[in-house]
């Protein structure tokens, strides 16, 4: 996440009495940067360099951030959805001359890319999501159901948006499905969505409220709450915490990953309908969230000693669940110098989800941490540095020698604050 951060800083840490060299000491910043961010060298830097610097100085995250609306995604991504955007903008309508959707068609053209929702299979979800959505929008027009129909599309849409870091083609989607949104908890599900979108774009106190509010007003009454309650609540909550462990307001995100724990006990198993693989939500789902604020923070023994208690050969592999914690996993394996071990996790997500991994800036810093911390390349790690959407070319200059191993001058990477 990209962020304006110098005068701010400086602003910040003058009224804190501290020198440069001391917010560099206190918050594990290099000094150079620090030095290059107040002076207007550099105009931006990590989300997670945001929060090393706002903890030192005492100061929630953002306030020190500045607002960022630029496209994240990169060129080849925006070409290869560029048909399902356009769709979004300029969708078909009644008076084209092709022949009318159904609704029973349109059902079931959903209920067929559901899979490719749920596997991350993105080439085959670019082809068929423009026309898809085209007839969403002629059906929404005609038919009440069909509008349904629309929002719970917009709603997938959204998600994936998100994940490929179309922010804007995002916000258009989710909030299309929110105002065709049927009910409390379908509305629930769009806003989890959007705090998501939030979070990834680096708006943690929108986020945090956002959530808040919703999850003030879908509280359920446990011991009568249906599982998807129970789910729409404890995702909400998931998303507060989510908020807080970012934004330096460690109280805030304990206390909401305990009521969403809450919520997870009076379900008392995963729930996972299968109609709908973003509402899923457990004890399970508590506790990657709970391994993620670890890794938030930096404490990849933390996450090492809670993530041997997951059952992880048991969760599907989708991003919103176990390619995260698995992300989260190598990573905490790289901070501690377990190389052979973060490789293997990253071969694993490879293996499961091969088009989602290279959409993750978290597992490019990975790899950047093992290039970082190895003389030479194993050809597992070569082959591991194109899987995850890095090349010769987009890496940072001198990470490989002759030789093709990485140099004195490789620079590891940074931790990523985004939620997947």
């Amino acid at each position: 996440m990209s962020v304006g951060i110098g005068e701010r800083l400086r602003d910040v840490r003058k009224r804190r009495g501290m020198s440069q060299r001391e917010l560099a000491d206190q918050s594990g910043v290099s000094l150079s940067l620090i030095r290059k961010l107040e002076q207007g060298e550099r105009d931006d830097t990590r989300l997670e360099t945001a929060r090393q610097l706002a903890s030192a100085l005492r100061v929630p995250t953002t306030s020190l951030m500045v607002d960022s609306n630029e496209e994240s995604a990169p060129r080849a991504t925006l070409d290869q959805w560029e048909p399902v955007r356009r769709a979004l903008i300029a969708p078909r309508s009644s008076a084209d001359d092709l022949e009318e959707p159904t609704l029973h068609g349109v059902r079931t053209a959903l209920r067929a890319a559901m899979p490719l929702f749920s596997g991350d299979r993105f080439a085959e979800l670019g082809a068929v999501l423009p026309s898809l959505l085209r007839d969403a929008e002629v059906l929404a027009q005609a038919d009440p159901d069909g509008r349904a129909v629309q929002a719970r599309l917009m709603r997938l849409t959204g998600s994936l948006l998100t994940q490929t870091r179309q922010f804007d083609a995002a916000d258009m989607a989710l909030e299309r499905a929110l105002d065709g949104a049927a009910d409390r908890l379908e509305g629930a599900a769009v806003v989890n969505t959007q705090c998501w979108l939030l979070l990834r774009r680096g708006k943690l106190a929108e986020a945090r409220e956002l959530a808040t509010t919703w999850a003030d007003a879908t509280e359920p009454r446990l011991s009568r709450a249906t599982p998807a309650e129970l789910s729409a609540w404890g995702w909400l909550l998931l998303r507060v915490s989510a908020a807080g462990v970012r934004d330096n307001r460690p109280g805030d995100a304990e206390d909401a990953l305990r009521l969403s724990g809450a919520a997870a006990a009076a379900l008392a198993r995963e729930y996972a309908p299968r109609e709908d693989l973003l509402r899923a939500f457990g004890p399970i789902t508590v506790a990657l969230k709970r391994i993620e604020n670890a890794a938030i923070v930096n404490k990849p023994g933390r996450v090492l000693q809670l993530a041997a208690r997951i059952p992880v050969d048991k969760l599907k592999p989708t991003s919103n669940n176990r390619n995260r914690h698995l992300l989260d996993v190598a990573d905490a394996y790289a901070r501690t110098r377990q190389f052979a071990e973060a490789v293997d996790v990253l071969h694993k997500i490879r293996a499961g989800s091969p088009e989602w991994l290279p959409n993750q800036r978290y597992a490019q810093d990975i790899m950047g941490r093992l290039v970082a911390g190895r003389r030479t390349l194993t050809p597992e790690m070569r082959t591991l540095f194109g899987a995850v959407g890095l090349s010769h070319s987009t890496a940072p200059r001198g990470t490989f020698g002759r030789g093709g191993g990485p140099t004195k001058e490789a620079a590891g990477p940074r931790t990523p604050m985004e939620t997947d």
